[in-house]
């Protein structure tokens, strides 16, 4: 699988995540942001323990995709994520 298929994988699950959950603006604290990606990432953890490798796969690209949705909504609010200086 090359860049440009898991880039598309990421962006079809941010459109699922936004028919889901709403589309920005969220505004949810960094905090709460943390907690979904962490949550995420322990599904992947999770699958790993079981030696489910196709659902890996697919927590991973949801762990991607919450990473890019926190990125969005860094970008609809002043809350100091990724500034710089």
């Amino acid at each position: 699988m090359n860049r440009e298929e898991i880039f598309k994988l990421i962006s079809d699950e941010r459109d699922r995540q936004d028919c889901k959950w709403g589309k920005l603006p969220r505004w949810l604290a960094d905090v709460i942001w943390l907690a979904v990606l962490v949550e995420e990432v322990g599904e992947c953890a999770k699958a790993i323990l079981k030696q489910d490798w196709s659902n890996l796969r697919i927590e991973a690209v949801q762990v991607a995709a919450v990473a890019v949705a926190w990125m969005e909504d860094a970008e609809n609010h002043d809350n100091g994520l990724y500034k710089v200086g």
